[in-house]
Order: C-alpha cells, then sequence, then structure tokens
C-alpha cells in the first residue's frame, strides 16, 4: 500500500485568509481572542509569506510552535515569528493579549534603521518586569490602529520603531546565540524577497533574480510556490500593487505620477495593471478609499 502524501501547509496572508493584504497599512493589529476563539483557540499548522507576526500574550497560557521551537508559556511573553515560518498556537480560554502583523516592507525597513536582524529569528522572551511597560505600548498601538486620527501612520511607525527597538536590546540583554535552522531553500526565498524589496521598481525580468541567487527560474518559482503559496511573478506583482495602493491613499500623486513612481512606461498600462489585480481603476480604488 502507497503512502498518501502529506498535505502541503497553508499559506495564510493573515490567519485563515488568502487574499491580499487587506488594507494599504503596512500593519494589522487584533486581540488574541478577536481571531483565536472562532477557531476554537488554536492555530493549526501554516505560514505567512510577506509579514512577520509579534505575539505578545499577556494573562493565560499558551503552546506557541515555530518550526521546532516549542515554548510553553504561562506568563507574559512576546513571540517572534519570522516571515515563512511554519508555526502553530494552542491558547487557554483565559488567554489575553496582541497579534501585531507587519507586512514585509516595514519589517526591512525597521531591521535597516536598527541594523538588528530582530524580526527575522524566532525567538520567544519572556516580559518579566517590564509588562506595564508593555502593556502600554500595546495598548497605545491598538487604539491608534482602530481609529482614523491626524497623523495616524505616523503615530503607528513611531510606536513600532519603539517596541521594535525594545527587542532588539532584549535580544542583546539575554545573548541569545539560538538562530532559527533554515533550509537551502529559505534562504534563497529571504534572499530573492530583500531583492526584490530594493528594485521591484524596475520591473526586473525573473531570470535576474533566479540568475541573482544562481539558481534557473524553474527553481525560483517552485521555491516561491512551495514556500509562498504564489510564483515569483505574482510576488513581484502583489509587491508593486501594494505600493501603488499606499501612494493613492497616502499621497495627492496623479494617476500618471504614481505610474511614474513605480517605474511603469505607460500610465495605460499601468491602470490595466491595477484594474486586472484589483477589479477597480486607480481612480476608483482612490475614491472608495
Amino acid at each position: 500500500m502507497s503512502k498518501s502524501l502529506a498535505a502541503p501547509v497553508p499559506v495564510f496572508k493573515l490567519y485563515g485568509e488568502t487574499g491580499a493584504w487587506p488594507t494599504p497599512d503596512l500593519i494589522h493589529c487584533e486581540s488574541i481572542p478577536e481571531r483565536s476563539k472562532l477557531h476554537g483557540w488554536e492555530i493549526k499548522p501554516h505560514r505567512h509569506s510577506d509579514l512577520v507576526q509579534l505575539l505578545y500574550v499577556q494573562a493565560g497560557q499558551a503552546t506557541l510552535k515555530v518550526e521546532d521551537e516549542v515554548n510553553l508559556v504561562d506568563s507574559p511573553s512576546l513571540q517572534v515569528v519570522p516571515a515563512l515560518s511554519v508555526h502553530t498556537f494552542k491558547f487557554s480560554a483565559d488567554t489575553q493579549g496582541h497579534v501585531l502583523s507587519l507586512a514585509l516592507p516595514l519589517a526591512h525597513q525597521l531591521g535597516a534603521l536598527l541594523g538588528s536582524p530582530v524580526l527575522t529569528t524566532a525567538v520567544c522572551y519572556p516580559v518579566g518586569a517590564e509588562r506595564a511597560y508593555l502593556d502600554t505600548l500595546f495598548s497605545a498601538l491598538a487604539q491608534e490602529y482602530n481609529q482614523q486620527q491626524s497623523g495616524r501612520d505616523a503615530m503607528l511607525q513611531s510606536l513600532i520603531t519603539i517596541l521594535s527597538i525594545w527587542l532588539s536590546r532584549r535580544k542583546q540583554a539575554l545573548s541569545s546565540s539560538d538562530t532559527l535552522q533554515v533550509d537551502r531553500g529559505r534562504d534563497y526565498l529571504q534572499v530573492f524577497i530583500k531583492t526584490l524589496e530594493l528594485r521591484f521598481r524596475e520591473h526586473l525580468p525573473i531570470d535576474h533574480y533566479a540568475a541573482t541567487l544562481g539558481i534557473g527560474n524553474a527553481h525560483l518559482n517552485a521555491l516561491c510556490r512551495r514556500l509562498a503559496g504564489q510564483s515569483a511573478l505574482q510576488m513581484i506583482n502583489q509587491r508593486l500593487l501594494l505600493e501603488a495602493k499606499r501612494d493613492l491613499v497616502y499621497t495627492s500623486m496623479t494617476i500618471a505620477e504614481v505610474s511614474d513612481n513605480l517605474g511603469f512606461s505607460d500610465p495605460a498600462y499601468f491602470s490595466r495593471f491595477f484594474k486586472r489585480c484589483t477589479g477597480q481603476s486607480p481612480k476608483q480604488f482612490r475614491v472608495q478609499r
């Protein structure tokens, strides 16, 4: 009797969601009970190809598994879940806390700012005596995220930067040498994503990215589909689309200026690209938002 193949680990944008990043914001913030109680307080194994998550358990008990590392949490702790990491969570019904999701462009910006790869390593940090500080910080993040006040984007960026600095300092204090072991395929994909972040406006062909990695187009596409759940071209298009949405929502640039800023040779081509990906023209998207 032949063995059946194991089901592939699903790739989600957020818990249980496979659609595009839901807003032009580079973050998503919600409470642990808000999502987890809908799933019986257990989040099944999955991975995220284009976001990093920070899970802050304030109260209750939790089993947090990221790849092969399992942490049994019964005191305030902050778990970093890097992009591409397979993870699963189980919570007691009295668990309280927050889940903060950061789109990779923002995670890369923070890493460059701090000169630290603190968001690329799966670590569970005990909070200890700094609970009151983190409680206040996450409360401010949740409040700012759920309101639409002037300066919201700048305030969120500032609060997330503070949180990243806390993580960086905590990592240094613990002097942790444990690193997540990744297979060669994930190494390739991480480099591809970082290169894409730097050069997505250049509309480079897939074979350019593959050649940079020293692998073939088919190999790169296979890695993207296996680990990120989409082709290399889809990942390139999603990055362009995210930036287009942000330009349309947060700037006063004309459609032609947005097109030029993203490296499109013609505004009409940009509009066709945007509508093909979203079902709306850039103008319709801007008016709706």
